[in-house]
């Protein structure tokens, strides 16, 4: 049963910061290529050419109220045909997708509900226009309570699975993205069931889908132990390791910092541990950059802290020696090596080291 209201939601401007220094590991996805690129495959034959031009003229379009609310007005009417229904959509999108004055007007005239609608229309064109559209809509921060409260999340949810492009399905997690810096949202999103649809993107998308999948579950997992458990539980703790280790996935980072929020919680020290993370982690210290150095410490600290055995298996693994050089590097934080040190200690008193350790058997 819907509520009577509408939840109210409040913004909160986030660095990407909660441990060590990722705010250049992440950035928030602005991901409509419209006009950078062909026209997607759906597109086809005529249609194709009818949307081309379309792209060509959207940049020189008026973009008064008048026009705006005549798009929107086409948009929201029972009686438009599909054609006008497509080109309605597709110069909303485009309006938003450079100008912040536009996202503004677009969304002050009524589209977002509109939109929405979009996503679970029968034609994969409008569909795709439609989550690019709240894409660039919540690009303007003012925006994103709007689009939540007009009830997006579930249909943004069910483009992530079903989107009929995988331009759709990476709008769709950029969007979520989006609405999981509103205060609260993030666990009301991986409630409605993101979670397992983004690690299946981390596992299967192609190199932006999957960059776009690591973002957003940063974003959700950022201080949700309730999405923490579901990324752990639908497997994604493996993909990260994987492109951990993949040098050239252009991913190391970005999967490191889901790693590291993961492995705050017990389920994701164990699945780390259990999927082979330990000799990733201690290459990363020996060999990776300086941001992959302090992430890879840090969650091993983090593994560490509370188990016996995992600290044997970290200090069999040869982490001594890089951690060393590291607390000893002159172009480390000094909070890096204060972390370093502390794991340090643990290594090579395991048994005493730590007063908070309950042993092996944990």
């Amino acid at each position: 049963m819907e509520s009577e209201s509408p939840p109210m939601y409040r913004y909160m401007p986030r660095s990407y910061s909660d441990s060590g220094d990722s705010s250049g590991a992440f950035s928030d996805c602005n991901s409509d290529r419209s006009g950078e690129f062909p026209p997607s495959p759906l597109s086809g034959g005529a249609n194709s050419a009818s949307l081309h031009r379309i792209l060509l003229s959207c940049a020189a379009v008026d973009s008064s109220d008048e026009v705006i609310d005549s798009l929107v007005a086409e948009l929201s009417s029972p009686d438009t045909d599909l054609e006008s229904l497509r080109r309605a959509a597709t110069q909303l999108r485009l309006l938003a997708k450079h100008n912040p004055d536009n996202r503004i007007r677009i969304a002050r005239a009524g589209a977002v509900r509109p939109l929405i609608s979009l996503l679970s229309h029968q034609d994969p064109i409008l569909q795709e226009n439609g989550v690019t559209a709240l894409l660039n809509l919540s690009l303007c921060d003012e925006n994103k309570a709007p689009i939540a409260e007009a009830g997006a999340i579930r249909p943004l949810v069910r483009a992530l699975k079903l989107g009929p492009t995988a331009a759709a399905r990476e709008n769709a997690a950029c969007a979520l993205l989006r609405l999981s810096q509103l205060d609260g949202l993030a666990s009301a999103i991986g409630r409605a069931g993101a979670i397992p649809l983004l690690v299946n993107l981390l596992e299967t998308g192609g190199p932006r889908g999957k960059k776009d999948a690591a973002t957003t579950l940063y974003s959700l997992c950022h201080g949700s132990r309730e999405n923490k458990l579901q990324a752990v539980q639908h497997g994604a703790v493996r993909p990260l390791l994987e492109l951990m280790a993949d040098s050239e996935s252009g991913m190391v980072d970005k999967a490191a910092y889901v790693l590291h929020a993961l492995v705050t919680t017990s389920e994701g020290r164990d699945a780390a541990v259990q999927e082979g993370g330990i000799p990733v982690l201690v290459e990363m210290v020996e060999a990776g950059t300086p941001r992959q150095k302090e992430i890879a410490t840090l969650a091993l600290l983090q593994i560490c802290e509370e188990n016996l055995t995992y600290r044997t298996m970290v200090a069999r693994e040869g982490a001594i020696p890089p951690l060393v050089a590291l607390s000893q590097s002159s172009n480390a934080r000094p909070k890096l090596k204060t972390k370093a040190e502390a794991l340090i200690e643990l290594l090579r008193k395991p048994r005493s080291a730590s007063g908070r350790s309950r042993g092996a058997a944990e």
